[in-house]
């Protein structure tokens, strides 16, 4: 039955039966987490491999020891690697260490404080503030970089397609204070959408209205992590920005945290020459050379997107049942009882659930004090404030299955206590 179709009486005792339900999930004293999408110690082993891989040989396909100083592009089995990844030519990439996240503080850091054409073009010295803009739910770690570069964020809605198009081509005409945008265009972070071609397309053309020095941070974190289905990758942006004249106004990020090792593995840096001169000089002053060691490692592991494709499957194998029971637990439990709507992604590492406005922080409270942690409502947010306080993320890839399955009992509990407490409260007054 529809919520907002009960009866009052019907309400109170249904409250009444989640209170004691809720009070035996928090006597029995669980501590569960489906806090952050991280790889669970059964995806880890599937890269074992990557221990004991060179057995003393650390020499690449042309003969340099990667043990040595150098090498600041990276070897070049890695950039045909992240070449292909990214579908980008080799001399368009950098290879940097096991995270991704590094090169994209670095590179905005690099364009806030120092200007990506000389010192008069630093975004932090411009006319107007800059102002990055975020489609929203979005990835929170993004967020902290601009919030601890201090720059000023714009939230842009998701539309099922990626960020409502329309909007941005506004906010970029109009304001010369927006320096760039966040994407995460397969199977975003954390609502697990696809960009659309049209929505690649325009994304491509937003070099051409915007204000000079415009980035997209094209964030790919997530290109290979199908779960299954047939969700087809987006559009190459390249391909669209080299047909508009705007390659410059792009560059591109992924890694293999979430493919291999977590803390151990290897990150891709893309886009035109400019980008990769530009960036690679930065890099030149913090260091002498990435871990080449392990670049070695991983292309020995992985030594082509075959390979790569191949192994996801294993981790695709490992992940799905999880995903499974989320949605089994979220149907079962919720239903179309107007209670909260829910994704079923195709790939990536996060379920985003809606909770009625106004009850996500009510819920995620809810959870923490029955043994269950959860993302904190409004994470997915710039500043932390999701307007209507409605979405919370779900990740439950770490922990094992049965700890899933209790996890979202307590939550689809939660949900439903929160829910009835409001309406009935909301008819008492």
């Amino acid at each position: 039955m529809h919520i907002d179709t009960m009866e009052t009486t019907a309400l109170v005792r249904a409250e009444a039966d989640l209170e004691q339900r809720y009070a035996a999930l928090q006597a029995e004293g669980l501590d569960l987490d489906l806090t952050r999408g991280k790889p669970a110690g059964d995806q880890l082993v599937l890269s074992a491999a990557l221990d004991g891989s060179l057995d003393g040989d650390y020499r690449t396909e042309n003969g340099t020891d990667t043990r040595g100083y150098g090498g600041s592009d990276g070897i070049a089995e890695a950039r045909r690697l992240g070449a292909a990844w990214l579908e980008l030519a080799p001399e368009e990439l950098l290879i940097g260490g096991n995270s991704s996240l590094t090169l994209m503080y670095l590179y905005l850091l690099g364009a806030h404080r120092f200007g990506l054409d000389g010192p008069r073009s630093a975004w932090a010295d411009g006319p107007a503030a800059a102002r990055f803009l975020c489609p929203v739910p979005g990835y929170d770690r993004h967020f902290s970089i601009c919030e601890d570069l201090g720059i000023e964020m714009i939230p842009v809605p998701m539309t099922g397609e990626g960020p409502d198009m329309d909007r941005v081509e506004a906010l970029v005409s109009g304001d010369p204070g927006v320096r760039g945008m966040w994407c995460v265009p397969r199977y975003s972070n954390p609502t697990g959408e696809t960009y659309s071609a049209d929505t690649v397309r325009r994304i491509a053309a937003l070099g051409r209205i915007a204000a000079p020095g415009f980035r997209v941070m094209w964030d790919n974190a997530y290109a290979v992590h199908r779960l299954g289905g047939e969700t087809p990758a987006p559009e190459n942006v390249m391909t669209h920005c080299r047909a508009a004249g705007t390659e410059d106004s792009v560059v591109q990020f992924a890694s293999t945290s979430k493919v291999t090792f977590a803390g151990a593995g290897i990150s891709f840096f893309g886009g035109s020459r400019r980008n990769v001169d530009w960036f690679r000089a930065r890099l030149s002053v913090m260091t002498i050379g990435p871990d080449k060691v392990n670049q070695l490692r991983h292309v020995r592991l992985l030594p082509d997107m075959d390979a790569v494709h191949s192994h996801m499957e294993r981790h695709a194998g490992l992940l799905r049942p999880k995903f499974d029971c989320v949605r089994r637990r979220l149907e079962e439990g919720l239903g179309n009882r107007g209670i909260g709507r829910w994704t079923d992604p195709g790939g990536g590492y996060f379920v985003s659930f809606w909770s009625r406005p106004g009850l996500a922080k009510e819920t995620v409270r809810l959870a923490s004090e029955a043994g269950v942690r959860l993302t904190p409502a409004g994470a997915a947010f710039p500043y932390g404030e999701d307007p209507e306080d409605s979405h919370i993320r779900l990740a439950p890839s770490f922990p094992p299955l049965a700890e899933v399955d209790r996890a979202m009992e307590v939550f689809v509990t939660c949900v439903e206590l929160a829910a009835v407490r409001s309406i009935r409260r909301s008819r008492e007054t």
